[in-house]
C-alpha cells in the first residue's frame, strides 16, 4: 500500500505537521528525508530497512560517504543532502549560543554538543569559550582518545583561552558507550583544569558529558563542580 494512502495521522509529513516532529519514529523521520522509497517499498519500508541495515539510525548519519552509499536507495546525492542537513543544524545551535547564556541553557549547549561531538566513535574532549556575557565564541576540540588526567593537558585548555580572549569555559566531551555518567576521572580533570584556568581569572562554568540519544551529564548539576 502506498503512503498516499494511509490515515492521513499516519503518514509522516501530515503526522508532524499535526503532532510534532518528536511524535515521530526513527523510520519515519528518516523517510521524510528520502522523500521517496524504491519499487516495490515505501519511504518508511526503505528507511525501516536501512535502519536494520546500518544498525541504528546513529550509524547511519555517521557513516562514511562510502558506506552511506552502500545503503539502499542512497547515493552521493542524498549523501550531499544528509551532509548539509546537518551541517544547518550546527550553525543554528552555534547561532542561538552565540545570543544567549549558555551557563543558564545546558541543555541547548548540550544539543550544539550533541552534532559536534555525539556522532563518534572515539572519546573527544572539547572547550565551549565564552565571552564575559557567557556567549559562545567558539567550540574548540582539544584531544582524542580515551580520557586521563594525563592526556588531557591543562597548558593546552589556558593556551587556547587565552588565544581567543575568552572570560569563562564549559568543558565537554563525549561518552562513546552512550552512558554519560561522569567518571572519577572526568570530575578530577575538570578540577585540574579550573586550578589551572583560576591562575588567570577564567571560570569553569560546568563540564558537560555527551552520551547516546540526546543524553547528557552537567557536572554543574551535579554539584561536581
Amino acid at each position: 500500500m502506498a503512503i498516499t494512502d494511509w490515515h492521513e495521522n499516519d503518514r509522516p509529513r501530515e503526522k508532524l505537521l499535526k503532532f510534532g516532529e518528536e511524535s515521530l519514529t526513527d523510520a519515519e523521520l528518516l523517510a521524510i528525508f528520502l522523500r521517496t522509497g524504491i519499487k516495490g517499498k515505501s519511504a518508511v519500508a526503505l528507511a525501516q530497512d536501512l535502519l536494520d541495515q546500518f544498525g541504528s539510525l546513529y550509524n547511519l548519519l555517521n557513516a562514511s560517504e562510502d558506506e552511506f552509499c552502500q545503503g539502499k536507495g542512497l547515493g552521493q546525492a542524498k549523501y550531499t543532502n544528509l551532509k548539509a542537513v546537518l551541517e544547518m543544524a550546527k550553525r543554528h545551535f552555534e547561532s542561538g549560543l552565540s545570543k544567549v547564556d549558555v551557563f543558564t541553557s545546558p541543555k541547548a549547549c548540550a544539543n550544539y554538543l550533541h552534532l559536534h561531538i555525539g556522532n563518534t566513535s572515539r572519546e573527544i574532549f572539547a572547550v565551549l569559550l565564552l565571552n564575559q556575557k557567557h556567549q559562545l565564541i567558539e567550540l574548540v576540540n582539544l584531544f582524542t582518545g580515551t580520557l586521563n588526567q594525563a592526556s588531557v593537558h591543562s597548558r593546552e585548555v589556558v593556551k587556547v583561552v587565552l588565544d581567543k580572549d575568552a572570560a569563562a569555559v564549559i568543558l565537554a566531551h563525549n561518552h562513546p558507550s552512550g552512558d554519560p555518567t561522569p567518571s572519577q576521572a572526568d570530575i578530577n580533570i575538570t578540577h585540574k583544569i579550573k586550578g589551572a584556568l583560576a591562575l588567570i581569572d577564567v571560570r569553569v562554568l560546568d563540564h558537560i558529558v555527551i552520551g547516546d540519544k540526546g543524553r547528557f551529564e552537567s557536572l554543574a548539576q551535579r554539584g561536581d563542580i
